[in-house]
């Protein structure tokens, strides 16, 4: 049923496009001056932000661009609206984060006489409530990663998208919630597991659409590190004007 909307949704962007996501005003599914806001010359490079109050056991995480504006606009309309054709350029200014986390790790790396050359990227996906997945029809951070991916290939990097992170209880849908109620809500729900198995010692990037408090980023990271992955960090699309934006 899933994958039937979706494919419904997709011929509907294509037939049908309305106006722009970011702005509204051309009949396109993004504009190129929203395009450039998210990946282009006007988005620059990612930043790193940092939620206040950081959360315990937080990855350095990475953001292309501000939750504000056009971009958020873009981001809520792929994630609440399904307007899948959204994924690539979202896919785009997600790898833009991806490859500045990589640059930090690498960096490490060389720090601790510790190389990465030549290692296989995971790009594991945060995971939405089941409630919000089934609500919304698909699962917009994993669609995403799988467009960063592409991208990244087309750039040379090695890289796969690893879903290995489950819900092992139930949890509320995170908005509305605070960042302690957050915390509350996430502690120990996830776990890396399934079909798909993190290898241990695996570079591993984390990735999700937007780090408000950073709450759903940092029980990820528990988990990853639980089952034997080096975390590198974390890469979103856009991070709040809560997390305080650092020199990449």
């Amino acid at each position: 049923m899933e994958s039937l909307r979706s494919w419904w949704r997709e011929i509907g962007d294509l037939v049908l496009p309305a106006g722009c996501a970011g702005c509204g005003t051309v009949r396109a599914v993004l504009c190129t001056g929203c395009r450039a806001l998210l990946y282009g010359a006007r988005a620059g490079t990612a930043r790193r932000v940092r939620p206040a109050p950081e959360p315990a056991g937080l990855p350095p995480v990475y953001a292309a661009v501000e939750y504000a504006g056009e971009p958020r606009s873009v981001l809520l309309a792929h994630k609440e609206r399904g307007a899948l054709a959204l994924a690539a350029p979202l896919g785009r200014a997600l790898a833009l984060s991806v490859t500045a986390v990589r640059a930090h790790g690498e960096r490490v790396a060389d720090a601790v006489g510790r190389g990465a050359a030549g290692e296989v990227l995971a790009l594991v996906p945060v995971p939405s409530a089941r409630a919000a997945t089934g609500r919304r029809g698909h699962d917009p951070v994993r669609r995403i990663a799988v467009a960063a991916a592409a991208r990244l290939r087309r750039e040379g990097l090695a890289v796969r998208v690893l879903p290995v992170l489950r819900q092992r209880r139930t949890v509320a849908d995170q908005a509305g919630l605070g960042a302690e109620a957050r915390r509350a809500n996430l502690a120990g729900a996830l776990t890396a597991e399934g079909s798909r198995v993190l290898a241990y010692g695996e570079s591993v990037v984390l990735v999700d659409d937007v780090v408000t408090t950073g709450a759903s980023l940092a029980e990820a990271a528990r988990a990853v590190r639980t089952a034997g992955g080096r975390l590198l960090g974390a890469a979103v699309v856009a991070g709040t004007r809560s997390a305080r934006e650092e020199p990449g």
